[in-house]
């Protein structure tokens, strides 16, 4: 039964039930992503209906070119958006990182979930099982479609060659293993593991080697944001400390203006209720490059009882059981950081990676 934008069901005892559409993209990471958070979900409200809608991106679509080079910021979200809005689906399950730091207006971020290992990893070629970057041959290929690593490794690994690779995991490990074009690719850790595909990473990327992307190993729920019953029954799926590194890496990336088409990289922690944001950006060979480290407390403290508004965003995310006071300091401290860059130079060298990459 359809009653205006939403839709219900009826089960064999005549009880009526809304049915909860839940979008995602086709790639088969994308659907284990999404079925593990309406697996959640389905636990915490037994009593809810989940239908899975799956919807090819532009960026699916779109494989002979590197991602940097198309110019749209948000490559693999809009069409899930643009089903959101016309209420077709009522909640998108994204990876974080695919989503740009402005959303469209009506739309928020309503649930950002306990991250999986944001770092980098490695997978060699068989010919290659038991190297690292360090010990590959001189002019190994390496292939990556990320600004964001090749900057970092070819400053860090200057003996290696590093190549554009594009396409679903599956399709890039494939060309990775039946042929000889690359000795080695560059992955998400987190995305190996959801497919569980562990047992081929062969080395993950510390920190000092290749920091990572904003936002990268934790997905996010993307709903409409009058949607007050949706976005309360996905509140409960936010992992704070995640929330909070990721609105201040959101942050920074948002005041230097960076998406999909320059190199920036960060890494967050929290300890001893510090919130540690390291973030970088760099020259397209990595040869020019400025990092900074900053810290902030986030310790609840007589507060944690605050009201939180729950029509503020923080860089498209509504946390509204993340009290406010410690939201604002996890932004600001993104701001600061980016700040500090930029009075240093990053704008400057963002602008010539940009235009470089244009140009390529």
């Amino acid at each position: 039964m359809e009653e205006g934008p939403y839709k219900y069901i009826r089960d064999g005892n005549g009880k009526v039930s809304r049915v909860i559409r839940v979008g995602t993209r086709k790639s088969q990471l994308a659907r284990i992503q999404t079925d593990s958070v309406a697996e959640t979900l389905k636990e915490l409200y037994p009593d809810i209906h989940l239908e899975i809608v799956a919807m090819s991106t532009t960026g699916d679509k779109i494989l002979d070119t590197a991602l940097s080079k198309i110019g749209e910021k948000s490559l693999f979200t809009k069409e899930l958006e643009n089903a959101l809005e016309r209420n077709e689906v009522d909640l998108v399950v994204h990876s974080l990182k695919d989503l740009p730091t402005t959303l469209p207006p009506g739309f928020t971020i309503g649930a950002v979930l306990k991250r999986e290992n944001p770092h980098d990893a490695v997978v060699l070629h068989p010919s290659h099982a038991g190297k690292t970057l360090d010990t590959l041959p001189e002019n190994s290929v390496i292939g990556t479609s990320s600004l964001r690593r090749a900057a970092q490794l070819k400053k860090r690994f200057p003996h290696l060659d590093f190549k554009d690779i594009r396409g679903n995991l599956n399709t890039r490990l494939k060309k990775l293993d039946e042929k000889n074009d690359f000795a080695a690719i560059i992955l998400a850790a987190a995305g190996l593991r959801r497919m569980g595909w562990e047992s081929r990473i062969s080395q993950i990327l510390e920190p000092e080697d290749c920091m990572y992307a904003v936002g990268q190993g934790a997905l996010a729920v993307e709903v409409r944001a009058r949607d007050a019953d949706i976005l309360e029954m996905v509140s409960i799926l936010h992992d704070p400390d995640t929330v909070l590194r990721c609105i201040a890496e959101r942050a920074f990336l948002r005041r230097l203006e960076g998406g999909c088409s320059v190199p920036v990289a960060v890494h967050t922690q929290v300890k001893d209720s510090q919130l540690y944001l390291t973030g970088a950006v760099y020259s397209l060979d990595g040869s020019n490059s400025l990092k900074e480290t900053m810290q902030v407390s986030i310790a609840v403290g007589t507060q944690s009882s605050e009201k939180v508004d729950e029509q503020v965003q923080r860089v498209g995310v509504t946390a509204n059981k993340i009290p406010g006071s410690v939201q604002d300091e996890a932004e600001k401290l993104g701001v600061d950081l980016a700040d500090l860059l930029l009075s240093k130079g990053a704008k400057e060298i963002l602008t010539v990676a940009r235009q470089l990459n244009d140009v390529r």
